[in-house]
């Protein structure tokens, strides 16, 4: 059985709040065209019908949909969107995916998202003075009282959701008080994302949002420390790190990309079809092609991916010495400056937070039955 997995940016970089931090923000001021705009339905049916040509019958497709803010493009367009690939000929599973701030999110949105059994990631930044302080709308305003009403929907319609949150250097001093949000909130499912760096600064130089390898070490031993109590007590939290590291081994599964240091392809869409390897490199120099003209297939065997793959720099030379260099590889080489090692080449934060997690990963593998959730 095939399984392909797309990111698709129905509505570019388009957004309607005005986060701090934004990455995507960033990547897009480098592009010789900001935003795509809104994706037609003329792309829309050229990239379902291209993305099926590649599928056979018993295969898998998930469709994700990210931004900018992606319901943005509009209630419609995703009506169409899954509208047209039912009616592709092959028998595919598809699974349907969206990340959204939630500010748009009402009834309607709910009732589709779940007739389409969409999982739904729900940005919230763990905690409502960072949120409101990072995430506000085009006046300044504070948009965590929405999000929460949304989340509120998301719970009336039994709309499976997990929480993404953005951990930049000033919130990563809060493990306590996001884990206790998590707990009045009765949270299942989080992923922490750490706040990057421009990717244009010069010189590895940083924002007061950019997460630091100091940070990222002893915000995540404290949230362990919090999460391993819990769980000693039988209730169980998914936080998507500690589940990545616990598939990789434990179960032998590779869950997130980078986590071993390699760089795998996503097939990322923007909304003019182009075509790209990562949604951290959605620039022009890494366009790959357009899905209007090409399958995802013949796209993948273009030229540019391998330069991609291989365009990773040298390692520090502290990780010579790491005894988890084998199952880390130098992680993710965009999250290189926000959690690994730093620029002194004297500390790594992922070496600091392994060396707590894994001499617990007997323990914790038995609590939860003897296999990772």
């Amino acid at each position: 059985m095939n399984h392909i997995s797309v990111l698709i940016k129905p509505a570019s970089g388009l957004c309607n709040i005005r986060c701090k931090y934004c990455f995507y923000a960033n990547v897009t001021s480098m592009r010789e065209v900001r935003s795509y705009g809104k994706m037609t339905r003329q792309i829309t049916e050229a990239m379902i019908t291209n993305i099926f040509a590649d599928l056979k019958d018993g295969d898998r497709l998930s469709l994700a949909f990210q931004g900018g803010e992606p319901t943005l493009a509009g209630l419609p367009y995703f009506q169409h969107l899954t509208e047209y690939v039912s009616q592709q000929k092959k028998r595919v599973k598809v699974d349907y995916a969206i990340q959204t701030n939630g500010i748009l999110i009402n009834d309607r949105w709910c009732r589709f998202l779940k007739e389409h059994n969409f999982l739904v990631g729900l940005s919230i930044d763990g905690h409502p003075i960072y949120h409101d302080l990072n995430r506000v709308d085009p006046r300044g305003r504070g948009t965590f009282h929405k999000v929460i009403e949304t989340k509120r929907m998301f719970e009336k319609f039994q709309i499976p959701f997990n929480i993404l949150c953005v951990l930049t250097n000033p919130l990563a001093k809060e493990a306590k008080k996001i884990y206790r949000f998590l707990r009045e909130e009765n949270i299942e499912y989080l992923q922490l994302i750490p706040c990057l760096p421009d990717l244009d600064k010069e010189e590895k130089e940083s924002t007061s949002y950019a997460l630091t390898p100091q940070r990222f070490a002893s915000f995540y031993q404290q949230l362990f420390k919090l999460w391993l109590a819990d769980l000693r007590q039988g209730r169980y939290t998914s936080i998507k790190l500690f589940d990545d590291i616990l598939n990789l081994l434990v179960n032998q599964q590779i869950t997130a990309c980078g986590l071993m240091g390699n760089c795998r392809i996503q097939y990322v869409i923007e909304a003019d079809g182009s075509v790209y390897p990562c949604d951290f490199y959605v620039l022009d120099e890494w366009r790959l092609g357009n899905i209007t003209e090409k399958t995802l297939k013949q796209i993948f065997n273009s030229l540019k991916r391998d330069p991609f793959l291989c365009s990773r720099s040298e390692l520090p030379h502290k990780c010579g010495t790491c005894p988890f260099k084998k199952m880390c590889g130098g992680g993710c080489k965009r999250m290189s400056d926000v959690m690994y090692v730093d620029e002194q080449q004297e500390f790594c934060g992922y070496q600091h937070f392994l060396e707590k997690f894994i001499p617990n990963v007997n323990e914790i593998t038995h609590l939860l039955g003897g296999t990772s959730q």
